[in-house]
């Protein structure tokens, strides 16, 4: 028998939440390199990562699950490949993480161990989407003196985060141009009363605002874009992977560029953590 229900292993302030969320309603909770948590009898910490994975059922990691091939952790930890997590996972054991890899997924199947991400959830995807544009909202607010009220606003890209980004925007009635490629994003943006833009037309127009927010993980924000924006505006990078602007040029120009990756957890990881939980524990009824 298992010494603790659930083992929480790295991520972020969401991943560590979660110890406690798990705490509260009364499971025994191990812990390896999460960022530090109110004390609590229920809650215990590992020396190593094989102390809490041999010894729990659940093990819950973070979202992102990996970098570079490396479990993530916030907390200041040596690396961990994700090869020495799958040597220490056994059958029937479950694990949780955000945005897991293929290659990781199949093999714990072949070796009938339960594997779930976060991010292949639409209700959880969605909530996600909500913590992500607020906490963009907030960096850009932190980063320029001046209102989003009545400011010309640029959201790229209207999929799950630019729809919720563009709608809270719109509520500090900013006055909110949405840019994509997508003839269908841009119909849609359309419909819910927003001003659209084709990203071909992007560099022409792009003097016009004053707050720009990234959502697209792809290279928009080009050499020329970035030449003929306004020098005190502001840009927002919450795509995943770091490649929505040229940052070398935008270095050079002296832009404010702002690479903002995990929002949720920076802002408001016990409303996440609170999610999550209640999703780990309704895939394991416990």
């Amino acid at each position: 028998m298992m010494k603790y229900d659930i083992a929480v292993i790295g991520g972020d302030r969401r991943t560590s939440c979660m110890a406690s969320v798990f705490a509260k309603k009364g499971y025994r909770v191990i812990c390896y390199g999460i960022l530090k948590i109110p004390a609590d009898n229920k809650v215990f910490y590992a020396h190593s990562l094989k102390e809490a994975v041999i010894n729990a059922p659940v093990i819950v990691c973070g979202i992102p699950f990996e970098k570079q091939g490396n479990l993530y952790f916030e907390e200041a930890v040596p690396d961990i490949s994700l090869t020495e997590l799958q040597r220490l996972l056994r059958k029937n054991q479950k694990i949780f993480g955000g945005v897991i890899s293929e290659d990781f997924r199949r093999l714990c199947e072949v070796r009938e161990i339960g594997c779930y991400d976060f991010m292949k959830e639409e209700p959880l995807t969605i909530f996600n989407a909500v913590a992500t544009a607020e906490g963009a909202i907030l960096e850009a607010l932190l980063h320029k003196d001046t209102q989003l009220h009545k400011s010309e606003t640029l959201v790229v890209g209207y999929g799950r985060c630019g729809k919720v980004l563009a709608d809270k925007l719109k509520g500090l009635s900013a006055q909110v141009t949405v840019c994509s490629t997508q003839a269908n994003e841009l119909a849609l943006a359309d419909s819910m009363g927003f001003n659209t833009l084709h990203l071909s037309k992007l560099p022409q127009k792009i003097n016009k605002f004053e707050y720009l927010f990234n959502t697209v993980p792809a290279k928009v924000f080009t050499k020329k874009c970035l030449e003929n924006m306004i020098p005190d505006s502001i840009i927002i990078d919450i795509a995943s992977n770091r490649v929505g602007i040229d940052y070398e040029v935008a270095d050079a120009l002296k832009r404010q560029v702002f690479f903002c990756p995990g929002l949720p957890g920076k802002y408001a990881g016990q409303s996440c953590a609170k999610r999550l939980a209640e999703y780990v524990l309704s895939t394991n009824q416990l």
